[in-house]
C-alpha cells in the first residue's frame, strides 16, 4: 500500500520476461541502483542488463554509472516515462548455456576417442561473444493463445521463428531484444477495412504475429510470415512507414535469406531460388508451400506427407519449374 512506503523512498515496477517487479529506493537512487536491486533480486549481471524506458529515453544500456555525466535520477526518469523493462540473462541462464557447451564437447571428445571419455580442455577457436550474442539478442520468451486450438502447433511456430538462422543472424547484428514472441487472433485483428497481419507494441517490447489462417484450419507460409517479422522488427527504429523504414525492412529481409543456411538456394548464373529442405522430418515442413489444412492429405503438403514417391516427384517438379520462371521473369526484367 502506498501509505507503507516511506517518505523518503519511491516504489518502480519494472517488466522482465513478461513478469512485474517492483523495487523499493531511495528518492535520490539513479539507475545505476536500479540495476544493482535487479542483480541482487533477480541474479541478472549488471553487464547484461538493459533497460528500455519508454517512450523517453528509450534503450540504456550499460555503464549505468557513467562518471563522465551526472546520472539522472529515477524521480526524474519516472516523471517522463510510462514503462520500465529490463532485458538480460540470468546467471542461471548463462550457466544452462555453457553446461549445454560442455555436454557437446564431452560427446564430441567420447566419438573422437571411440569410447573413451577424454578430459574437456577449453578450445581457443570457440567464439564465447557469439554464444553470449545469442542469449541476448533474441526473443526472450514466447507465448501461443491458449484458448485457440492446437497451442503446441503455435508455440513449434514461434519456436521456429525465433531459432530461423536468418533471424538470429539479424537480431545479433541489429542488438536487438525482444521480451515476448506471441500470435495474433485472426478474428480479432479482422474487419471489413483491414486485415492486421503483424504488430510491434512499445519498439520492440512485444512482437504479434498472425500465423493461423482466418478459418482456424491450418497455418500460413513460413516465409510469408517471416516477411511480416521481418516488417514488424524494422518498426524497433522507425515507427513511421517512410522511406527510412522501407529501406531498413528490405535489408532486414536480404540478411534474413542470406543467412538461412538452412533452407538456403542453389545458385542459378546470377539469381538465386529458395528451395526447401527434402527428407522425412515433418517438423521443417509443417507451414511451407502454402496454408496447411489440419487432417488433409492432399498433395499440397510437404514431401514428407505425401502418399507416394511420385507425388513426390512431381511437387518438386513443378517447384524447380517455378522457381525457372521466376529467373527468367527477373532476367527480363532486368534488361
Amino acid at each position: 500500500m502506498a501509505d507503507d512506503i516511506p517518505s523518503s523512498s519511491i516504489s518502480l515496477c519494472f517488466t522482465h520476461a513478461g513478469q512485474l517487479h517492483t523495487a523499493l529506493l531511495p528518492t535520490d537512487a539513479t539507475l545505476q541502483h536500479l540495476a544493482e536491486y535487479a542483480l541482487e533480486t533477480l541474479q541478472i549481471p549488471l553487464e547484461n542488463q538493459k533497460w528500455l524506458v519508454s517512450p523517453k529515453p528509450g534503450l540504456i544500456k550499460p555503464p549505468f554509472d557513467d562518471t563522465s555525466k551526472p546520472p539522472p535520477l529515477l524521480t526524474d526518469l519516472v516523471a517522463h516515462a510510462k514503462k520500465f523493462v529490463l532485458i538480460g540473462s540470468t546467471t542461471a541462464q548463462v550457466a544452462s548455456l555453457n553446461k549445454s557447451v560442455h555436454a557437446g564437447a564431452m560427446q564430441a571428445n567420447r566419438r573422437a576417442g571411440n569410447g573413451s571419455v577424454k578430459t574437456a580442455t577449453p578450445t581457443r577457436t570457440r567464439d564465447w561473444k557469439s554464444l553470449q550474442d545469442e542469449i541476448n539478442y533474441t526473443f526472450q520468451s514466447i507465448k501461443p493463445l491458449d484458448h485457440l486450438p492446437f497451442p503446441e502447433r503455435s508455440t513449434a511456430y514461434l519456436e521456429r521463428l525465433r531459432d530461423d538462422p536468418g533471424v538470429k543472424a539479424a537480431m545479433i547484428k541489429h542488438k536487438w531484444s525482444v521480451s515476448l514472441l506471441t500470435e495474433l487472433d485472426p478474428a480479432e485483428n479482422t474487419s471489413h477495412e483491414s486485415r492486421t497481419l503483424g504488430l510491434n507494441k512499445n519498439a520492440g517490447e512485444t512482437i504479434l504475429l498472425r500465423l493461423r489462417t482466418d478459418a482456424y484450419d491450418g497455418y500460413r507460409d513460413y516465409k510469408t510470415v517471416r516477411n511480416c517479422l521481418c516488417h514488424e522488427l524494422a518498426h524497433n527504429v522507425h515507427g513511421e512507414h517512410n522511406r527510412q523504414f522501407y529501406d531498413l525492412m528490405k535489408q532486414i529481409q536480404d540478411e534474413v535469406e542470406k543467412n538461412d543456411w538452412k533452407h538456403g538456394g542453389h545458385a542459378l548464373s546470377k539469381q538465386e531460388y529458395y528451395e526447401p529442405e527434402t527428407g522425412n522430418s515433418t517438423a521443417g515442413h509443417e507451414w511451407e508451400g502454402g496454408s496447411r489444412k489440419l487432417g488433409s492429405d492432399s498433395a499440397t503438403m510437404s514431401a514428407s506427407h505425401s502418399p507416394n514417391d511420385r507425388t513426390t516427384r512431381d511437387r518438386r517438379e513443378m517447384m524447380a519449374k517455378a522457381a525457372e520462371e521466376r529467373m527468367k521473369r527477373n532476367q527480363d526484367n532486368s534488361r
